[in-house]
């Protein structure tokens, strides 16, 4: 460890002391030794800066400097009718506020052999056991992990365990719901996702805040795919324009499974999420699609890595981001082709709107392939709207920001129909139109 810890690190380590013995799992010996581990890593790199290439373009000089505190053990007061606002219908609900478990909110119902769905908190206190291998494993730092997974591991308030026997089949979906509802916290969630051989499940991760409280969350989501599953993952992150996300999606992928993500990305001050996969085994494959809705002075940031490990494998990705005013973004994507990972096939892609002169993305996509029987492409595009096909519109009637607005939902609303889930398409598709008015308003 650096003989020297910075002012802001060594006041986020004074809270979690006072915090401490209220965390989960504090009466565990093994779990104690995994946060002093990750305090030390935390410690021992501090908050990243602009001269390291994974963050010359985002600055975490809020989180350094806001002064935030764990929550307390008790959940805030909040309205169920908030509640029902935010769920998805018939889906499996559990809420999260302030970064602790609310039970009264949350709605299980009965759920088929093999299917297991409880908060972090609980498992630790009724089965540590059953997760303890798991999470030693996955809640160790990995190669190209940011500090903010070992800050999370350090300081991981309560989260979701899901585990799936093999060949369980979960039809509805399991909607996860995180909300800010108090100024000044911080909130660290750990989301853990174990799915036997031949399982399939959907998992929609929700963030969102109660009002407009500035905020700072870490979240990581681990998840364990074994041989021919099936996992869809929709990450929805509309928190307060206050906030500060940051996030980590893992996947490990054994053979012939697949992992299908999608990620939102609309609210937040400054939002970054890390999303690596790694392909583990023969035949496995991804699917990443995310969009990115940028106004104001928001900064969005995503960052994706792609591991093929193995022979014939496969991947896709598509990102999209419409940016407005002031607001940036960030999309840095990485595939390797590892050696013998032949007869992979692969694809990247970014495309980005800019509304305004003053809106910024930052793109990079790139390949690295140590493997010689390939298909592989990657690429981005930049630009404003098509001016005559703004004028096109023009001619039919419609006035100069109706028809930008129009040009511009037709061009994310690609990234709403790629999503399979019914209930969160709709969902999405009305927060869309809700962007695309504002922004039309605001150029009026």
């Amino acid at each position: 460890m650096n003989a020297v810890v910075s002012e802001a690190c060594q006041r986020y380590l004074d809270d979690f002391r006072q915090h401490q013995d209220t965390l989960p799992g504090a009466h565990l010996p093994w779990l104690a030794d995994l946060r002093e581990q990750a305090w030390q890593r935390f410690l021992s790199a501090g908050f990243p800066n602009l001269r390291e290439e994974d963050w010359r373009y985002t600055s975490v000089a809020p989180i350094e400097q806001g002064g935030f505190t764990l929550a307390p053990a008790a959940t805030a007061a909040v309205d169920a009718t908030r509640i029902e606002a935010l769920a998805l219908p018939d889906a499996h609900l559990l809420v999260f506020v302030d970064g602790r478990h609310a039970p009264a909110l949350s709605r299980r119902t009965a759920l088929p052999t093999g299917v297991g769905i409880s908060s972090l908190a609980e498992m630790l206190a009724r089965q540590p056991e059953a997760i303890q291998a798991p999470l030693e494993r996955v809640a160790r730092m990995k190669q190209d992990d940011s500090v903010f997974v070992a800050l999370n591991a350090a300081c991981m308030v309560d989260g979701t365990c899901i585990q799936l026997a093999a060949g369980a089949r979960l039809e509805a979906p399991i909607q996860l719901l995180f909300l800010a509802s108090t100024a000044g916290l911080s909130r660290h969630s750990r989301n853990l996702v174990l799915a036997g051989a031949d399982s399939s499940a959907t998992v929609v991760e929700h963030h969102a805040a109660l009002d407009a409280p500035q905020h700072f969350t870490t979240v990581v989501t681990d998840i364990v795919l074994g041989r021919s599953a099936k996992l869809e993952h929709h990450k929805l992150q509309q928190e307060s324009r206050q906030g500060l996300h940051i996030a980590a999606i893992r996947a490990e992928l054994a053979g012939d499974s697949h992992f299908a993500s999608s990620s939102f990305a609309l609210g937040g001050a400054m939002a970054r999420a890390d999303i690596h996969v790694a392909l583990n085994g023969a035949g496995a494959g991804c699917t990443l699609d995310g969009l990115y809705l940028g106004d104001g002075r928001q900064h969005l940031d995503h960052h994706i890595r792609v591991d093929h490990r193995l022979p014939q494998g496969s991947s896709r990705a598509l990102y999209k981001g419409v940016l407005g005013r002031t607001s940036r973004a960030v999309f840095d994507g990485k595939v390797i082709v590892h050696p013998g990972a032949q007869q992979t096939d692969a694809s990247q892609i970014n495309r980005n709107l800019l509304l305004t002169e003053k809106a910024e993305i930052d793109t990079k996509p790139r390949l690295e392939i140590w493997a010689d029987d390939v298909k592989c492409s990657h690429g981005a595009t930049v630009g404003p709207l098509d001016a005559e096909q703004v004028f096109y519109l023009r001619s039919r009637g419609l006035d100069d920001a109706s028809a930008r607005a129009l040009l511009t939902h037709a061009f994310a609303a690609e990234m709403v129909q790629r999503v399979g889930l019914a209930s969160l398409r709709e969902r999405l598709d009305g927060l869309l139109h809700a962007w695309a008015a504002a922004a039309e308003e605001a150029a009026r």
